[in-house]
């Protein structure tokens, strides 16, 4: 697959999603913020504000408090199937990173004013929560990374899926001609469709056939929200190289690394390498090797009770 195809899995789509304002755009399947939560937001869903912008949250259950956090171009759904194995035993705190999900817009001055860890630790002060277990997928995982480095008082520990270490290439990834033509279409098209969707999670997962029907139209629906100048303000990037090396040698909560290990992007030796830059964690790994990049959504219950086991088994705290 060239570099054209795919540049990396926390900004593939970026591209499409913010073509030039010349385009017809009375012709894109845009929605609206407003739309998305008629369709989406749950009973349980909440909007506050952190620094000025809106953020949209779920927190259940009570207990000992878990951060969990999505990546690019998903949200708190990538959750939906797992948070309620915890909310039992935990109070499962998650939100839409904005402007992605039902989280509102972030303006030019949020953007100036604030860092990429500010909605996190705004939104768990505002919750009272003093101590967190933070579990993070993909550039999820990074943030959890920042979150820990700038914040060891906050986060007791810190379980990482399938998080990159490094800038990520793309030369390694495997030809795939469904996905090479989805992707064609969608640039030549200016929108990606639900058929661009489906071959886009079908290429990232172990087994394609774990991601049900509703997974998928999620995807499509939220990736059609209205472009937003702001998109990745408050995404965890690793193409800082200096800067990210620095908060992975500073974390010292206890980590656990949950790795897919079919994941054509973080092959299982990402594993590896991240766990080495967290010089002063005590690192534990666990592999799946029949999961894609997106563990969470692939196998809820293993991944459930892989969480459980390091909070209460592994590292209880004293």
């Amino acid at each position: 697959m060239t570099k054209l195809s795919l540049t990396s899995i926390a900004i593939c789509i970026l591209a499409i999603a913010t073509l030039s304002a010349h385009s017809a755009e009375a012709e894109k399947p845009y929605l609206s913020v407003e739309q998305l939560r008629a369709k989406y937001a749950d009973p349980a869903g909440r909007i506050t504000k952190v620094g000025g912008v809106e953020v949209y949250y779920q927190d259940e259950g009570q207990g000992e408090a878990i951060l969990m956090v999505h990546g690019s171009q998903s949200t708190l759904k990538t959750w939906d199937r797992l948070a309620p194995l915890l909310t039992k035993n935990y109070r499962v705190i998650r939100f839409d990173i904005p402007p992605q999900g039902l989280s509102g817009t972030v303006t030019d001055e949020a953007a100036a004013r604030m860092q990429v860890t500010d909605i996190a630790e705004g939104l768990l002060k505002q919750l009272g929560v003093k101590q967190v277990t933070y579990v993070g997928v993909s550039s999820g995982g990074t943030l959890g990374v920042f979150l820990a480095a700038k914040r060891p008082d906050l986060v007791t520990r810190l379980i990482l899926s399938n998080t990159p270490a490094a800038t990520v290439t793309t030369d390694h990834l495997k030809p795939d001609p469904v996905f090479e033509a989805a992707q064609r279409e969608a640039k030549e098209q200016g929108v990606q469709s639900q058929h661009f969707w489906n071959t886009f999670l079908d290429y990232f997962a172990g087994d394609p056939q774990r991601l049900n029907a509703k997974i998928r139209e999620q995807y499509y629906d939220v990736n059609r929200r209205a472009p937003e100048k702001h998109y990745l303000q408050f995404v965890a990037r690793v193409a800082d190289q200096e800067k990210a090396l620095d908060a992975m040698s500073r974390v010292t909560a206890p980590t656990l690394l949950i790795w897919g290990g079919y994941d054509a992007l973080l092959v299982p030796a990402s594993m590896d390498t991240l766990a080495g830059y967290l010089k002063q964690a005590q690192v534990s790994t666990i592999m799946m090797p029949d999961v894609g990049h997106y563990p969470p959504l692939e196998a809820p219950e293993r991944f459930a009770q892989l969480v459980a086991a390091y909070i209460e088994a592994a590292t209880p705290l004293q």
